[in-house]
């Protein structure tokens, strides 16, 4: 008896410490990934995936997590511009609401999900550049703020999906079963 008790032990000390490793791991690309490469077309895809890779493979709440940091340090090193502060908080609701609406339809049809949870982060955060950044910002600045919270948001959030599909399906992801 002590012996299967001591397996499990062990079986449930190597799973934790996976998890931590992978999370500290999520979570370390979130950060230094928009330092390395400053250009939202590359990062902006690779951020969502990290948002998605984590709601699967480590839960809900830490997927959230992760997904508050990115645009605080962008904005404390620089890469976010200064005027754009005041939208960060929007950034991160639509990181939240990104995962969660995915974690939601995931099981039903990974493609749905990714599809409903990047029109709905692009519908945000688009509203909140037209509405918010507006009211904000001088109008030499509103126009390129607008358009980097419109368009390009749809499309990072949906190459982030596949490439979150990608990287799953090469590791094997019982998550994609369906």
């Amino acid at each position: 008896m002590q012996k299967i008790t001591d397996s499990s032990q062990s079986q449930v000390l190597s799973s934790s410490w996976s998890q931590s490793l992978s999370y500290l791991s999520l979570l370390f690309l979130s950060i230094f990934l928009p330092s390395l490469i400053n250009q939202q077309a590359i990062t902006g895809p690779l951020i969502n995936a990290i948002l998605l890779i984590a709601a699967v493979q480590l839960g809900l709440s830490s997927a959230i997590t992760i997904g508050l940091i990115p645009s605080v340090v962008a904005l404390s090193r620089g890469l976010l511009p200064l005027a754009l502060a005041p939208v960060v908080p929007f950034i991160m609701l639509s990181n939240a609401l990104y995962v969660i609406l995915f974690a939601q339809f995931k099981n039903t049809s990974f493609s749905l999900a990714v599809l409903l949870a990047a029109v709905s982060k692009f519908a945000l955060l688009h509203a909140v550049s037209q509405g918010l950044l507006a009211s904000l910002l001088p109008q030499q600045f509103l126009s390129s703020a607008s358009q980097m919270m419109s368009w390009p948001q749809l499309i990072t959030a949906l190459v982030g999906g596949l490439i979150a599909y990608l990287f799953l399906k090469g590791i094997g992801s019982k998550s994609l079963s369906k």
